[in-house]
């Protein structure tokens, strides 16, 4: 892992096991399936579940600040603490929560390389015991999300200057053939497609097998060779609700250092349900 732009963000399942009882160590389980985490996680593991924590009830939008506080007050985290997140399906709910969590600032996150895949393989113990934790005093953030979120009006600006975007959903729903991924039900969107000059990179050809990310020079042979992009690029990635891409956003941003990343989650059930807004197939 030492390779990559920014190793530190990832950790090991090893490192994981030796930290198991670091008063300074969070473990957060993020799961596309929610009633995962009760069948038996890491030892200490708190559990967030990306729809009914991180996003707000009434709004499509993400937790207030005050709100953001108060979840990670009830966890007993602080600013100081290291939050290292994990889940199933190569981690893919697991960087969607670090990115909502970069959105408020936590910048000391980290990944488990591998994620809830790896660790069982291996058989490492897991409890169905919850761990409860005193109370912290989390002070309001300022939520900033200028640097690494793009709203439609951002998108529709990309488009006019032809800067690249990245469609990381499967190639069926990139065609207009699928509103969802195989296997799901197919809804979200009016219109299939995809945004114009999107070039497509399915999110899951970042990781192997075992859910570890691909190294340096075969993730450069991804994007770079086959995309085209650039390190200097100014990228946007998408979707079809935000949550794959930010899995290449993390890719992105610090696996391989691009400095200027967002993720555009309103993604395909926004962009395909609105109105006068224009879609190639």
């Amino acid at each position: 892992m030492t390779d990559y732009a920014n190793p530190d963000v990832l950790v090991s399942t090893d490192w994981v096991a030796a930290h198991l009882n670091d008063p300074n160590v969070r473990l957060v389980e993020s799961n596309e399936d929610v009633l995962l985490y009760s069948t038996g996680h890491i030892p200490g593991a708190i559990h967030i579940d990306w729809q009914s924590d991180l996003n707000d009830p009434t709004v499509r939008d993400y937790i207030s600040a005050e709100k953001f506080a108060s979840l990670m007050s009830r966890h007993g985290i602080t600013p100081d603490t290291t939050v290292v997140f994990y889940g199933d399906k190569n981690n893919w709910w697991a960087t969607y929560a670090f990115w909502v969590f970069q959105l408020f600032g936590h910048t000391n996150a980290k990944v488990m390389n591998g994620g809830r895949m790896k660790w069982v393989e291996e058989k490492r113990d897991l409890t169905t015991e919850t761990p409860t934790y005193t109370a912290s005093n989390y002070s309001t953030p300022t939520r900033d999300d200028s640097k690494i979120r793009a709203y439609r009006e951002d998108v529709l600006q990309h488009i006019a200057a032809k800067k690249p975007l990245v469609d990381v959903r499967s190639p069926g729903e990139y065609k207009g053939e699928l509103l969802h991924m195989p296997s799901y039900p197919q809804e979200g969107a009016i219109r299939g497609g995809h945004i114009p000059g999107a070039k497509n990179v399915p999110w899951a050809r970042a990781a192997n097998a075992d859910g570890t990310f691909k190294s340096v020079e075969e993730l450069k042979a991804i994007y770079e060779d086959e995309i085209g992009l650039k390190p200097g690029d100014d990228v946007v990635a998408y979707c079809r609700i935000g949550e794959r891409s930010s899995h290449t956003w993390f890719v992105l941003s610090y696996l391989l250092g691009y400095p200027q990343v967002r993720n555009y989650d309103g993604s395909w059930t926004e962009w395909g349900n609105a109105v006068r807004l224009p879609i190639e197939k």
